[in-house]
């Protein structure tokens, strides 16, 4: 990285608003190049392969529940679906009581196919969290998992539509 690029990050990291833009540059990155990837060797975006990593590990999982591990706009979820079920790499069942309601499920196709992609992704987490200790790995989780569990990321009062 540039000298210019250095003082980008030191003046921006310790600015008011450094863990926010710490927090946002860790996932865009990893966005981006997680997304390159799985677009380039799956031809899918990087939310159909989320879709499928929580059809696969949740079989019956409903549609806004994948919001719940992947928050993503219910639009994007609806297209991945469609996607993974063009590909019958899922299907949907209708819920007895709700016909409304559709079960989501991994077809063998599908299973394969994420243990596939699981496998590149479990290598890209070791490039990403290989540079902390795993004491420091189980600290940045306990800390993730306090943000997330205090349901402050779905919701902003600062952030009200006036």
């Amino acid at each position: 990285m540039s000298d210019k690029g250095l003082s980008i990050f030191e003046e921006t990291f310790s600015s008011d608003l450094c863990y926010l833009m710490a927090m946002s540059h860790i996932v865009l990155a990893n966005n981006q190049v997680t997304s390159r990837f799985i677009e380039k060797n799956y031809d899918m975006p990087v939310h159909a392969w989320s879709t499928l990593y929580a059809t696969v590990y949740f079989p019956g999982i409903l549609a806004k529940e994948v919001q719940v591990l992947f928050p993503r706009p219910q639009n994007s979820i609806s297209r991945a679906i469609k996607l993974l079920e063009e590909r019958q790499l899922i299907r949907r069942e209708v819920d007895k009581s709700d016909t409304r309601a559709k079960h989501l499920f991994p077809t063998e196709e599908g299973a394969a196919l994420l243990a596939g992609i699981e496998e590149k992704v479990k290598q890209r987490q070791e490039e990403v969290f290989g540079v902390l200790t795993d004491s420091e790995k189980e600290t940045f989780l306990r800390l993730c998992r306090k943000i997330i569990d205090s349901d402050t990321l779905n919701s902003s009062a600062a952030f009200e539509v006036f």
